[in-house]
Formats: structure tokens, sequence, C-alpha cells
């Protein structure tokens, strides 16, 4: 087989399975199918977003490329704008406007990634998504979902309002995204890389925008970006080595601790998923903080055994678009559960903290067992942590493992999908809330697991979010 792609959407799993087809590896794929979902999920991702990257496997020393969003510059800015988002069931007032623009990382880091560990031109890479760009994408029911949610932002500015909601609504399911101007910055990102994004014209006219509506975002926070190289967390868990995100992204060390929890207990069921979500829960501290986000998710495995597994974000998107670029740039500043000690605490180029973990699972022989990921705010974590687990202790596939009811610990609420059974497990101080069906509250998990003795892949999409995995 050579190679599975599973991501948010099914034009993103194509682009990519698209390229390991035409003998790219896995950081090719994962690199194409991220541009792709600039233009299949435009409101979760793009060219203003951030995110992180993990690799290894096949012989290659395991990596991760931190590219999140960095703090902007100190001084008078303009007030955050609150748009009040309906859930259904639950409110969230999200911020939006010029003042919760961040520098964005993203064009720097994918660009990085195909330098260190590509093997195709990235022009090659970008130009399926230019050509998604021109010709439009349908919405599916998820993403028109989003759509509706997010219209209040999408209508914030003229600019928003005409890439995301011409005629003055937002685009509904079957209507067709499309952007001739996002399709020229995908083009100019191939044959060009980061460089017209950091220093160039499309840097220059991100800031003076932002500048324009009363942000502090400069040319010397966006020019000063850089990529960090980390190294990743590594936790032992029934006989395997787990990789995710290390500081100063959150979501990593919570799930390693939860983890080493539940290696520690030794079982794995409800109770025990309770026990290790409290010992992370716990560990929580101002710095441990999360974000209820519009995050997507891609996980590669090829056909050599190389894994690729990288998370990006928009936030929920600040509203600002860059005229003539395409460019939604992000509202990272304006998530509450990223200041908690207030707003713009976080000093000029500070990294902003983050509950995304890109994770691989190494089997007893070193060898990729798992490459996954997950959106969902809070529940990334505990959708993570129960997908390691349904591999490792249940020995599922991967289908098996994304499809299968979840848990959530949230402070004194534990919520579960049908199919948990709570029955005879103390629930003492805490309340249960019981969802009738499988819910994108739940995470979006993407994910492609090899049976380590036969070697066979199978991926899956996370049905909650609308997901796909395609082979090559």
């Amino acid at each position: 087989m050579g190679g599975i792609v599973a991501a948010g959407h099914p034009v993103s799993a194509e682009a990519g399975a698209a390229v390991l087809r035409a003998g790219g590896n896995a950081v090719d794929a994962a690199v194409a199918a991220c541009l792709a979902s600039w233009v299949a999920e435009p409101l979760l991702t793009g060219p203003g977003a951030g995110g992180y990257l993990l690799v290894g496997g096949a012989g290659v020393e395991p990596g991760l490329l931190d590219f999140f969003v960095s703090a902007p510059s100190d001084g008078a800015r303009a007030s955050l704008v609150p748009i009040d988002v309906s859930f259904g069931d639950a409110n969230q007032v999200f911020h939006v406007g010029a003042a919760s623009c961040g520098a964005p990382g993203v064009t720097s880091g994918l660009e990085e990634a195909v330098r260190r560990w590509g093997s195709l031109p990235l022009a090659d890479l970008a130009a399926p998504a230019a050509a998604l760009a021109r010709s439009g994408v349908a919405l599916t029911p998820v993403q028109a979902y989003l759509f509706e949610i997010l219209e209040g932002i999408v209508l914030t500015t003229p600019e928003a309002a005409a890439l995301f909601a011409p005629g003055g609504r937002a685009l509904r399911e079957g209507e067709r995204f499309a952007s001739v101007e996002l399709a020229d910055t995908i083009e100019r990102f191939g044959r060009e890389g980061a460089a017209p994004f950091v220093s160039g014209d499309l840097a220059a006219a991100m800031v003076d925008w932002v500048g324009r509506h009363g942000g502090t975002l400069s040319g010397e926070d966006v020019a000063g970006y850089a990529v960090a190289a980390r190294e990743p967390i590594r936790v032992a868990y029934r006989g395997r080595t787990v990789l995710t995100n290390p500081p100063p992204s959150a979501g990593g060390s919570l799930l390693a601790l939860a983890l080493a929890r539940l290696d520690e207990l030794g079982e794995s069921g409800p109770g025990e998923l309770l026990d290790a979500m409290a010992v992370a829960q716990a560990a929580r501290t101002p710095e441990f903080v999360s974000r209820l986000g519009s995050t997507t998710h891609v996980s590669v495995v090829d056909g050599d055994g190389r894994a690729c597994a990288v998370t990006c974000t928009n936030g929920e998107g600040s509203g600002l678009v860059v005229p003539g670029t395409g460019i939604h740039i992000n509202n990272i500043m304006g998530e509450e559960d990223l200041s908690p000690l207030g707003w713009f605490r976080a000093a000029p180029g500070q990294r902003m903290p983050s509950m995304m973990a890109p994770t691989l699972m190494l089997d007893a022989e070193g060898a990729v067992q798992l490459a996954l990921g997950s959106a969902g705010s809070n529940r990334i974590r505990s959708a993570i942590l129960q997908l390691i687990v349904n591999v490792a202790d249940h020995g599922m596939d991967a289908r098996s493992a994304v499809e299968a009811p979840r848990l959530h610990l949230e402070n004194d609420t534990v919520y579960t999908e049908p199919g948990i059974d709570l029955s005879g497990i103390s629930l003492s101080g805490l309340t249960h809330a019981p969802f009738r069906a499988p819910n994108l509250f739940f995470g979006g998990a993407q994910a492609v697991e090899r049976d380590p003795a036969t070697g066979t892949l199978t991926g899956a999409g996370d049905p909650r979010r609308g997901g796909a995995a395609v082979s090559a």
C-alpha cells in the first residue's frame, strides 16, 4: 500500500493521497493536504494560521516543528469585538477584530517541513490547492454548520463578508467557496515559499491592514517570526512509545500525564480513564490553558512507514481579510482561554499556548503504529488519549478507534457519548452530562494505524467533524 491520508475533509485527504501516488512521502502529502484545507476548510485554517507538525518513522529522527501564533507588539490598540456564537444548547463569546491578530507561522512552518523532510518541490504541493481555490469546493454539511455558527464573525467586515458571505449571508451546504485571490496567494507560496508572507509584500499588506483597523501587529513581529524545532515528549505506554507535542504547548504534556497514570493503573475502562483525566486536569495551571477554536488535523503514514501528523488553526478568524490576498488573519489574541490572567499579557514574540497535540505511537520495535491528532479544544487531549487506548489496549484499527464512543471530564462534569457505560463507577462530586448521539463536542480526530504484525494500514477521518481517509 502506498500509504493513507486522514484529514478533516475528503478534499484535503484526497489532495494528500494524490501526492503519495505521485511518489511523495508522508511530509509532502501532509503539506499538500494542509494547503488544500485552506480551501476545503477555510474558516478553520489558512495562510493567516499557526500550528505544529510532528514527523517520525522510517529511519527519520523524530522531530516537531512549532509554528504556532506569537503575540504582537504592545501599544495602543482598538477594542476586541465580542461575537456571540450559538452552539444550540450553549453560547460562546468569541473576540475578533484587529486587536485579536497575532503573528501567523503556518507558511514558515510548512516551508521548513518540506525543506527538512520533503521530497517534492513546494510548487508541486501547492498547485492542487490553488486549482481548488479557483474552481471552488462545495460546502459539506459540517462546513456549512461552521459557516452558519460563525456568520457573525465573517459579517464584521466587508472584505470577510465578500469572501465568506456573498449576498449578505454565509455560504450554505452545497454552495461553493472559491477565491481567485487565495489561489494566487497559494501559488505565490508554492513559487517563493514563506518569504512574501514574512518580509515581502504580503507581509507588508497584512501589517498595514491590521494597523489601519487598530491592531498592533508590526513588520518586526512578522519578519522576526521563526519556526521552533523541538524535541517531542516521549512517554511509555503498554510497551510502546508515544511521541507528542512538548511545552510551551499544553496539550502534549497533559496527554503524557494521563497516559503515565493509565500505564500505572494497568486497566483502561471508563473508571480508569476518568482517573487519568482527573490527574491531567489537576495539572492545568495558567500555563496549561486551552482553547475553544476552529482547528483541523492531518495524519499521514506513507508506504515506507514514515509518518507525519500536523494540526493547524486560525482560531475562529479575526474577520480581517487582507484585500487582494484572500488571507484571513487569525484571532488567537482574542481567545479568552489563552489569556486567563487578562488580555494582552503575553510578551511580544511569545508563543501562545495551545491544547493541540499531533502525536505518534511507536510499537515495541520502534516503528510507527499510529499517527493521530484532533480538533476540539479541551477535548483534544481526551480524544487522543482514548484513540491510543483503543488501539494499544483494545486492538482496534483506526476506524474502529476513531468511531468508538468517547467520554470527557471537564471541571466537575463528565460528558459521555452513547455507548459509554458508567454503571458501577463512583461519580461522587461529579455531574453526568450524557449526549444523545455522537457529537463534534468530543473532538475531530484523524488517525492512521499500522498493524505491527501484518503492516496493513487503516485510516479514519472523524465523522463527528466530516473527516475522511483516502488510500494512495
